[in-house]
């Protein structure tokens, strides 16, 4: 059994982490960390968890997670975990970091995107990104890990089998996403405000969005030449949930169907992946409180443009349940493990 530690405790991510390693038979929750409630029992901010943790929250002690912890999970807003991870560089604890801080290979994008001053050279060039189907045979060796975010999630894993074998052309390429409010976190602002959020739909972070440079990377990884795309969110008045409709321009003629066969063999080996028929497009209430990620496409044959919707759980496959994965490949432990479950419905 490993032990493992919860940087930022209080935050959905670190929730969900925490519900779903209840059933894991591999990982057991020793310590929660949090900077701002050290001392208080976790169930005392979320009653929901009455019974299940017992232990307070923790004060940030590096060297007694060294001792105690093996497998760290940092659900710390951007700009914290780039300074702790440095830090268990000479302990054998499994650091898999749920914020940006390792997304970007480029220091200088990091500032630009984030604000924040970047973490070293040398902590970026040892992170694996963690996106699971797609690089999963560096996570296995991996001691860092960068978990990708929600939207370049749902983005990435629609985009990728297309344009790694040059389906789509990698110029024009268009994402509209949608997520539900808790994707901005627990800290209540304006715009998530019940009066300002119900029954309303706002377009956000217009051309500033941090996970543009981080699908531009990996599109461009895969492609191997240079993507940009055209990238808007948008805050839906849902609890949870994320959906990116995806337009390209097809590269030569094909059908649907010839698009989706072609899908379903590149994640065949991918139980978190699930392609639909045609015909059949994903709402994010299939994958609701899941890892699982579907996806539909369209091939628009009067336009010669490809149409692909990919619906995650913004907080599971987008978060908690994709750092569960790749802790799971890291072990050598079956894939799947505390994970595969149905979603929940309606």
């Amino acid at each position: 059994m490993k032990n493992v530690g919860i940087i930022g405790g209080t935050g959905y991510g670190a929730i969900e982490l925490i519900r779903l390693l209840q059933n894991h038979e591999n990982m057991q929750v020793k310590k929660i960390i949090s900077h701002s409630q050290h001392g208080e029992q976790i169930a005392s901010i979320y009653p929901h968890l009455t019974d299940f943790i017992e232990h307070p929250m923790q004060e940030l002690q590096i060297e007694s997670l060294k001792e105690e912890v093996d497998i760290l999970f940092l659900a710390t807003p951007a700009g914290i975990a780039k300074d702790i991870i440095p830090k268990m560089a000479d302990s054998k604890v499994q650091c898999i970091d749920l914020s940006g801080d390792l997304r970007l290979s480029s220091p200088a994008e990091y500032e630009y995107w984030y604000g924040k001053e970047p973490a070293p050279q040398e902590v970026l060039e040892h992170a694996v990104y963690g996106l699971s189907e797609i690089y999963q045979e560096q996570i296995k060796n991996a001691q860092v890990i960068s978990n990708p975010g929600c939207f370049p999630t749902s983005a990435l894993l629609g985009l990728i089998p297309a344009i790694e074998n040059k389906l789509v052309d990698a110029k024009g390429i268009v994402i509209d996403g949608k997520t539900g409010i808790s994707g901005a976190g627990r800290t209540a602002t304006p715009m998530t405000h019940f009066s300002e959020a119900n029954e309303n739909v706002t377009p956000y972070k217009i051309g500033k969005h941090q996970h543009i440079p981080e699908i531009e990377q990996y599109l461009t990884d895969k492609a191997k030449s240079p993507v940009k795309v055209t990238f808007t969110t948008h805050l839906i008045p849902m609890t949870r949930g994320l959906i990116c409709t995806m337009y390209g321009q097809l590269t030569k003629e094909m059908t649907t169907e010839e698009v989706i066969d072609y899908y379903q063999s590149y994640y065949e080996n991918h139980p978190f992946i699930r392609i639909r028929e045609a015909g059949i497009f994903p709402t994010t209430k299939d994958v609701y409180a899941s890892n699982f990620c579907d996806i539909g496409i369209h091939v628009d044959q009067r336009s010669n443009q490809i149409i692909i919707a990919s619906a995650i759980d913004n907080l599971v496959k987008g978060a908690a349940g994709q750092a569960i994965q790749n802790a799971n490949l890291m072990n050598g432990w079956e894939e799947k493990l505390g994970l595969y479950t149905i979603p929940v419905y309606p």
